[in-house]
């Protein structure tokens, strides 16, 4: 029993890592409860040490931790306290980029691109059509392991929307892809809408126009300067890259103009089956539709600065129609090839 304890510790502390912003956020939470933090950051392998200086933890072992704290407080809905609790500025960096932007559309757009800045297992994709959403979904980790996270993650994100644009936010509905049984009728009223669990995906679905809304903070002066931050932290971030990701791009490079850069070919190549290789990638907090979105973004950004027509870019891309491009490239920028270029100052972020 005591090896499979250890095995079952060490699977948790292997993969991608996070602030701890929620770790930390729970360990107050606790400490408020008069309830010990230590024991239960020790059986998910965390340390005190390292929650006190504010290190990276691993997420699995946050997610796990959080779930401990439910039980230790009889809390079942312990990510939506931590949610309603935490001091949104606690989010750093990620929450400056977000409250000194334009809209509220822009302001998701930079969490988009660097939200894994504070999480690597997390990803933001912002839908705008037709009315807008926000898709939060994990790599490098198991989905079905969760719930306290996740819940933390989409309410908080609601917190910050609301804070941005200076209004109580209602949004059209929220979804979790995991279940939760009876009453529910206190969580709409937190969210403001419909909250359907048992869903295909997690999101926050907008009413038309929210994307549109002036945010209350809008600083260009200071959004430009913390851009300036994050992209350097990106690029840190990216400059210590494994070996293992850097190979993935060296394939996917030569099949991009023939639209064969898919997981099956690139894994061939390696010599892996597809299932190795997904486990390859995850265990670096990495994954495949993450690499190859990259680097048709950076790839993008080059050729709009030629003279090249935007189907050649669809094509050179690996995109079937120049239409995907076009979809592409607003969702990376905010703008269509044709708004991008035409724009005197192309924004740091892109």
């Amino acid at each position: 029993m005591a090896g499979q304890g250890r095995a079952g510790i060490q699977n948790l502390i292997n993969g991608p890592t996070a602030w701890g912003l929620a770790t930390r956020l729970a360990v107050r939470h606790l400490q408020r409860a008069g309830i010990e933090a230590a024991p239960l950051l020790s059986q998910s392998g965390l340390s005190s040490a390292a929650i006190a200086e504010r290190g990276r933890v691993h997420v699995m072992a946050q997610m796990r931790f959080l779930e401990l704290v439910a039980q230790a407080s009889k809390n079942a809905w312990v990510g939506l306290t931590l949610a309603k609790e935490c001091d949104l500025r606690e989010m750093g960096m990620l929450y400056y980029v977000a409250a000194s932007s334009h809209d509220l559309g822009d302001a998701l757009r930079r969490l988009e691109r660097y939200v894994r800045l504070g999480n690597e297992a997390l990803v933001l994709r912002l839908k705008e059509r037709p009315a807008g959403a926000v898709e939060v979904s994990y790599t490098g980790v198991q989905r079905h392991r969760d719930r306290h996270q996740m819940e933390l993650l989409v309410f908080a994100l609601l917190r910050l929307c609301r804070n941005l644009v200076g209004r109580d936010l209602s949004p059209h509905k929220a979804r979790f892809i995991h279940h939760r049984t009876g009453d529910l009728s206190h969580i709409r009223r937190l969210f403001g809408c419909e909250v359907e669990f048992g869903a295909e995906t997690d999101e926050i679905i907008f009413n038309a126009g929210t994307l549109e809304l002036p945010v209350v903070g809008d600083d260009p002066f200071l959004n430009d300067l913390i851009l300036k931050v994050c992209e350097e932290a990106i690029a840190a971030r990216l400059g210590n890259a494994s070996r293992f990701r850097t190979i993935v791009e060296n394939n996917i490079a030569p099949l991009l103009p023939h639209a064969e850069a898919t997981t099956k070919t690139v894994a061939k190549r390696l010599g892996l089956s597809e299932r190795t290789f997904a486990r390859k990638l995850a265990a670096e907090g990495l994954s495949f539709g993450e690499i190859l979105d990259q680097m048709r973004r950076d790839l993008a950004m080059r050729y709009l600065e030629e003279e090249l027509q935007a189907s050649q870019i669809a094509w050179l891309l690996g995109f079937h129609h120049p239409s995907s491009f076009s979809h592409a490239c607003r969702r990376w920028t905010g703008k269509s090839p044709l708004e991008f270029r035409r724009a005197p100052v192309h924004d740091p972020a892109v």
